[in-house]
């Protein structure tokens, strides 16, 4: 059966109680955060963990499927996000603060695994892009609100030396983390700045493994630490790397949904992977079906984890 596309709402009415909570109510949101109802353990029933990611906007980086203002509508990126997370298969949200609370207002995280987006200080475009310093939550604050852990984004160029300090800083998050004993998800991304200033990701499995090695290592225990890595062509080579639990970064949405699908499934097969983080190619698929898109996924990941990805 062919479900027909469907535009994401949130009705005038939440939208209307959600902003004047925001202007006339701020202490609702430590109200929010005290009153969660947590998951009893990060992952799920089959040893998953399927999240949804909402901290691009805090970097600038809004662009999606060719409108380059796409998630700065604020009321359509909550909506996708609250029609994502009402599927059984989603686990939780990985976001910055303002995202998070605006979930927690809405009522849409009870239950759910919720991790903090830490670093988001290496804006899209700047020219201090590759410096990405701590800029959202911090350990202590992941552990007061309640959180189930802290996510934090290394970029590794070895001609930049922003990158030191950043490794600096995610040593002492995962630490700090790991202290009170909550997950810390480091995302290490190997980067070359070519001859004309443009960003390239290696994908290589040298490149990607080195990243691997030196996330792994950072902090003075790697107890919690999970790494949070992309898709490539040789994925048992790359998670070979480590024996600390991974999750699969959706990252930029392709043209051709399928194949996003697909490489995400080869990823997915390492014994290492125990899940899924995708933002933009779920919440903005190029028919609009928000909950198509998320089930599409959703049954990649249940079929890898069962042995069944061809």
């Amino acid at each position: 059966m062919t479900i027909a596309p469907t535009r994401p709402a949130i009705t005038d009415e939440q939208w209307s109680e959600l902003l004047r909570v925001r202007a006339t109510q701020p202490h609702a949101v430590a109200s929010a955060y005290r009153t969660r109802r947590r998951p009893p353990r990060l992952l799920s029933k089959k040893d998953t963990l399927f999240l949804v990611a909402a901290d691009h906007p805090a970097r600038g980086a809004l662009a999606t499927g060719g409108d380059r203002l796409a998630m700065a509508d604020r009321r359509s990126l909550l909506a996708r996000l609250v029609e994502a997370l009402a599927h059984p298969d989603v686990d939780g949200v990985l976001g910055t603060p303002d995202v998070i609370e605006e979930l927690l207002l809405l009522g849409a995280l009870e239950g759910k695994v919720v991790i903090g987006s830490m670093n988001r200080g290496g804006l899209d475009g700047a020219v201090w892009t590759m410096d990405d310093r701590f800029t959202g939550y911090d350990a202590a604050s992941i552990a007061r609100y309640g959180l189930d852990g802290g996510k934090m984004l290394l970029r590794i160029d070895d001609k930049d030396p922003g990158t030191l300090p950043t490794l600096q800083a995610c040593a002492e998050a995962v630490t700090e983390l790991a202290e009170n004993g909550l997950m810390a998800m480091v995302e290490p991304l190997p980067y070359r700045r070519e001859a004309d200033g443009k960003l390239t990701l290696l994908k290589d499995v040298a490149s990607l493994s080195r990243a691997v090695t030196v996330a792994s290592g950072l902090g003075v225990t790697s107890a919690h630490t999970w790494l949070k890595m992309p898709s490539c062509d040789e994925p048992e080579a790359v998670f070979a790397a480590t024996t600390l639990p991974c999750v699969v970064l959706g990252g930029v949405p392709g043209p051709d949904p399928a194949k996003d699908l697909a490489s995400w499934g080869q990823a997915l097969r390492s014994p290492a992977v125990r899940g899924l983080v995708v933002g933009r190619a779920l919440l903005y698929p190029p028919d609009g079906d928000v909950a198509g898109a998320v089930s599409a996924a959703a049954a990649v990941l249940r079929a890898a984890h069962e042995g069944d990805v061809p």
